[in-house]
């Protein structure tokens, strides 16, 4: 009987592991930006850019699904989930919320990837946690996760515009000395994003940030 018993016990904590080593290896990758025509290739969308040039690179697509469109790869065993919501920058929150709970992906394993109007253009930082530095995808996120300890990877804009003229120039296009040196910052990214995943944080941030 204790014998029994034992044995169920610890068949019931193996399978407890188990789970929670697969939860462990699921990721996700949050890519902001705005939804429409209007807003493609925006500075603002550059979250989006970064995740259908990985797209391109690891050979997946997107599929229009709840709150977003949703893609998935794998690196090394582990699982990854794209995501660029749909829901407009400021309501970014609500569709990250729903896919971790859903997929059950641990915050500790989501990225949130954003532009920066404080770093110079296509300068990278990686961080642990922080405030949303004035951007509304970030603000809704930290009010809808109810914490700022979320991973999260600026890509830096510049801040080349004009007293009163933010909005446009973060919604306005790339400039084309902007746009010739995209593909070189977005290869960065591309190194970056799998070494997150598979190294870890501590690791990323020190060989990539502010490169």
């Amino acid at each position: 009987m204790l014998i029994r018993y034992l044995s169920k016990l610890f068949k019931n904590q193996k399978s407890i592991l188990s789970e929670t080593e697969e939860v462990m290896k699921k990721f996700m990758l949050v890519g902001l930006g705005n939804i429409g025509s209007e807003y493609h290739n925006t500075r603002h969308n550059v979250g989006f850019r970064i995740l259908d040039t990985l797209a391109a690179k690891m050979d997946f697509s997107f599929e229009s699904a709840k709150l977003g469109d949703i893609g998935t790869f794998r690196v090394k065993g582990r699982q990854v989930l794209c995501l660029k919501p749909s829901t407009y920058m400021n309501r970014s929150g609500k569709a990250v919320k729903y896919w971790m709970d859903k997929e059950k992906i641990p915050l500790e394993n989501v990225l949130i990837i954003a532009d920066d109007i404080n770093l110079p253009f296509g300068t990278l930082r990686l961080k642990a946690k922080g405030s949303d530095g004035g951007h509304n995808g970030l603000k809704d996120i930290q009010q809808i996760l109810q914490t700022t300890q979320y991973h999260r990877l600026r890509f830096g804009v510049g801040a080349d515009f004009s007293k009163g003229r933010q909005v446009d120039y973060v919604l306005g296009k790339w400039g084309p000395d902007e746009e010739e040196a995209l593909p070189e910052r977005l290869e960065r990214i591309m190194e970056l994003i799998p070494s997150f995943i598979l190294a870890g944080p501590k690791i990323t941030m020190n060989i990539f940030n502010g490169t």
